[in-house]
């Protein structure tokens, strides 16, 4: 006889019909999720992208028989975007790690990386299951009147991880880095209305290419006839050179002095000061924690948001956050972030929370960006990437080992430029070398010449220029090193023959 406080267990036959009458009370969009049919139809798909991956093991040249459709393709697409494209690049749809091939059949290192966009590389195994998991829903896209899941769990990963040493409290996504950088400009105006009109932006910054964010860029060349409308004050970044000439701490204050002036001129007119804590564009420049707490410090006496842009550097420092990184968390009243993140997003204080109306969009992403994104914060949370001894201190720290005994080897392809101070610079997984005294365009010819040595790069600054790679660190293993330096070689004796 069953005891009465124990459950009886049920039959076979009851558990099934139990557990129909489960599911059965699952929305039907659960249901489907949770298939036995899609499960393993994303098996064998992740499986096949596995194998063919496997089949791409070092990089090589084009195949002679591709040659011919390879520049149609090209032509095409020339005539598609009215001129051509930089580099003649047009993938295969798959890769492997830091490899990734080609329509032509050759097979690059990629170091660069869509410009910081794709930290684990190609065809890795995770993010295509949350891809093709993404494409069984009902709609492609999310925006503000219609949206599933995936958006609000892509914010919650992204806002846990945030918290941990900031303020910040809130979410919006976007489709783009220049989106949300226009989203966070628009948090800071409104709270500061009326009359902050103006913004303070780092010199060399790049924010991105819509009409506000050309503006707020301090690239002369991204703003060729565009109305000027938006009220930009540019303060120095921090200049390792000048700051050891003049002493670190007179250069700190010669900065505040400069902002100083910026406040007194305009009294109560900025909105907000955009912080690059470590410059993409503009060089791959790094400051020390003291520059910037000093000038966020004054930012908060005067009421002024501070606005951290980590659109490029998010990832890649040895913290999640280059935030964290600088232990200035506390300061930060607004941040965004994107490229690595697949979803771009920006996010705010309680304090920067607008006001109804202010940020929405047909368009705020895809349901692709919004689960691989979250599996990529995932990947970065629980994996073994940040700390003194994480894998991007370690990458770091062979990148600066290897292309060090480069530039013993070929002295004369790195001379001196009295306004670098590290021929190998950077910070964690941003890298940058300075070849050929800096000179833009031999830097751009040693980068088209690498691309044909099987290696691709893109340069960065603005007088001097630097090469700069942003490697797949998510997925790169330390013996590819020496490979790449290899291609890199070959490619800068080229460039240095010419």
């Amino acid at each position: 006889m069953t005891p009465a406080s124990s459950t009886p267990s049920l039959s076979p036959a009851a558990d099934k019909i139990n557990n129909q009458n489960t599911q059965a009370s699952q929305p039907v969009g659960r249901q489907l999720m949770t298939s036995p049919t899609i499960r393993s139809s994303v098996d064998a798909i992740v499986s096949e992208v596995r194998a063919k991956s496997a089949m791409i093991t070092d990089a090589k040249g084009p195949s002679p028989e591709c040659v011919k459709s390879y520049d149609e393709m090209m032509a095409r697409a020339a005539a598609v975007r009215g001129r051509g494209l930089l580099y003649p690049y047009i993938s295969s749809g798959v890769g492997n790690g830091a490899l990734v091939e080609l329509m032509d059949g050759s097979v690059k290192w990629d170091m660069i990386c869509g410009i910081g966009v794709h930290f684990f590389g190609h065809s890795e195994p995770d993010l295509i299951r949350a891809a093709v998991e993404a494409g069984v829903e009902d709609t492609l896209k999310h925006g503000n009147l219609q949206t599933s899941n995936a958006a609000f769990e892509f914010a919650e990963t992204l806002l846990t991880e945030a918290q941990k040493n900031s303020r910040l409290k809130h979410c919006f996504v976007s489709t783009s880095g220049a989106m949300a950088n226009e989203n966070a400009i628009k948090v800071c105006y409104q709270k500061h209305a009326p009359g902050a009109t103006r913004v303070l932006a780092f010199q060399d910054c790049f924010m991105g290419r819509t009409v506000t964010m050309s503006q707020l860029g301090d690239s002369a060349a991204g703003r060729v006839g565009i109305p000027l409308s938006t009220q930009v004050d540019y303060m120095p970044f921090y200049n390792p050179v000048i700051a050891d000439r003049m002493g670190e701490t007179r250069f700190i204050d010669m900065c505040l002095d400069h902002l100083r002036q910026y406040i007194e001129r305009y009294p109560g007119q900025h909105a907000c000061f955009i912080f690059e804590l470590v410059q993409g564009e503009g060089g791959f420049n790094v400051a020390p924690r003291d520059f910037h707490k000093a000038l966020m410090e004054m930012c908060k006496s005067h009421n002024i948001a501070v606005w951290d842009d980590e659109i490029q550097s998010f990832g890649r420092t040895p913290r999640m956050f280059a935030y964290e990184h600088l232990n200035l968390g506390e300061y930060v009243d607004v941040l965004c972030v994107g490229k690595m993140t697949q979803a771009c997003a920006t996010l705010y204080t309680e304090a920067y929370n607008p006001k109804p109306g202010l940020l929405s969009g047909t368009f705020t992403g895809a349901t692709a960006d919004f689960k691989v994104g979250a599996r990529v914060i995932e990947k970065l949370r629980d994996g073994n990437y940040y700390g003194p001894d994480g894998l991007i201190e370690r990458h770091h720290a062979e990148f600066r080992r290897l292309m060090h005994a480069l530039i013993a080897k070929h002295p004369d392809w790195f001379p001196a430029n009295p306004k670098v101070k590290d021929m190998v610079s950077g910070c964690g997984g941003m890298m940058r070398f300075t070849p050929f005294g800096g000179d833009k365009d031999k830097v751009m010819k040693a980068c088209r010449a690498c691309f044909d040595e099987h290696v691709l790069l893109f340069y960065c600054g603005h007088g001097p220029y630097h090469v700069r790679m942003l490697p797949p660190l998510g997925v790169m293993k330390m013996e590819d090193w020496p490979r790449v330096i290899e291609c890199l070689e070959r490619g800068l004796a080229k460039a240095a023959a010419s």
